[in-house]
C-alpha cells in the first residue's frame, strides 16, 4: 500500500495540497473546478472563478494541480484558457454499468437511426441528471446536437421525462422538491404540469419534448428498464421542430419505445 501511495503521489509544485495533508475541502474544490472546466471549456480563470464561487487564488491552485496530474491542459495563447485532457475520457469510459448498457444498445440504436433518419441519443443517470453516453448523428445538415458527456436535466429533456415517468414516486418527489430551471422556451417548470406530463408519458409509452431543452429542437424518448423494472437509461429521437412535427410523434414514439424494449431484452 505504501508503494502504491508513493507511485501515485504527484511531485513538484502543489504536492503539499495533494500528497500530504490534503483536506476534504481541497478535494471538493478541485472536483468543482474540474467539472466547471468540462462544462465551459475552453474556460478562463475569471469565468471559472464565477462559476464555482471560490477565491481566484483557490481556483488557480486547483487548475495548476489538475494540470500537473494530467487532467487539464492550458491553451498556448493568452489569456490562458483550460481544457480537459483525454485522461478524463479514459477514466469516465470505465463506468461499467453505462458501458454495458451502451454495448447492448448500439445495434438497436443503429436500427432506430436508419428508421427515423434523425439524431439518436442514449443517456444514463447520474444523480438527478442524465449523461449523454452515445449519439448517432443524422445526415441532415440541420440537426440536433449535444456533445458526449453532456449533463441533461431530467425535467427538460425527452430522455429525462421518459426516465422520470418510469421512476419511483419518491424519486420524482425528491426532484420536484427543488426549483425546476427553464432551459428553453417550453421547459416545464411547474411541478403540477410536470406530474401531468409524466402521467401522459406513462399512458403513451414514450415522452414528447417540444423545445423543452433547446429552442427549435423536438424529441421523443423512452426509458430502458432493468430486470426489476427500474429505469437504467433512456433513448431519444431528436431533430429540428420543423421536421419532427405533430404527425410524426406517434410513429417516432412507437419506434423509440420498441427500441427501448429490445435493449431491455438484450440486457
Amino acid at each position: 500500500m505504501e508503494q502504491c501511495r508513493r507511485k501515485l503521489a504527484p511531485t513538484g509544485p502543489g504536492v503539499n495540497s495533494w500528497g500530504e495533508g490534503m483536506t476534504t475541502n481541497s478535494v471538493v474544490s478541485a472536483f468543482r473546478v474540474l467539472e466547471a472546466v468540462a462544462e465551459l471549456q475552453p474556460a478562463g480563470l475569471s469565468e471559472l472563478t464565477r462559476a464555482v464561487d471560490l477565491p481566484k487564488s483557490t481556483v488557480q491552485r486547483c487548475l495548476l494541480t489538475l494540470h500537473e496530474l494530467g487532467w487539464l491542459r492550458p491553451s498556448t495563447t493568452q489569456p490562458t484558457r483550460w481544457h480537459l485532457t483525454y485522461r478524463a475520457f479514459a477514466v469516465g469510459s470505465q463506468a461499467r454499468d453505462h458501458q454495458q448498457v451502451r454495448e447492448a444498445a448500439l445495434p438497436f440504436l443503429n436500427e432506430l437511426q436508419l428508421t427515423t433518419t434523425e439524431t439518436i441519443h442514449l443517456c444514463a443517470p447520474d444523480g438527478n441528471e442524465l449523461v449523454l453516453i452515445e449519439r448517432l448523428d443524422t445526415a441532415h445538415p440541420l440537426r440536433a446536437f449535444l456533445p458526449l458527456g453532456k449533463r441533461i436535466p431530467l425535467h427538460a429533456s425527452a430522455t429525462g421525462l421518459a426516465f422520470l415517468a418510469a421512476s419511483t414516486k419518491d424519486f420524482v418527489d425528491n426532484l420536484l422538491a427543488d426549483t425546476l430551471p427553464a432551459q428553453a422556451v417550453h421547459t416545464i417548470t411547474d411541478p403540477g404540469a410536470l406530474r401531468r406530463t409524466l402521467d401522459e408519458t406513462r399512458s403513451r409509452g414514450y415522452s414528447i419534448n417540444n423545445q423543452g431543452l433547446s429552442n427549435g429542437i423536438t424529441a421523443v424518448g423512452a426509458a430502458i428498464l432493468d430486470a426489476q423494472g427500474q429505469p437504467v437509461a433512456a433513448v431519444s429521437v431528436s431533430g429540428p421542430t420543423s421536421r419532427i412535427t405533430d404527425d410524426k410523434y406517434e410513429t417516432y414514439g412507437r419506434a423509440v419505445h420498441d427500441t427501448a424494449e429490445k435493449i431491455h431484452n438484450a440486457l
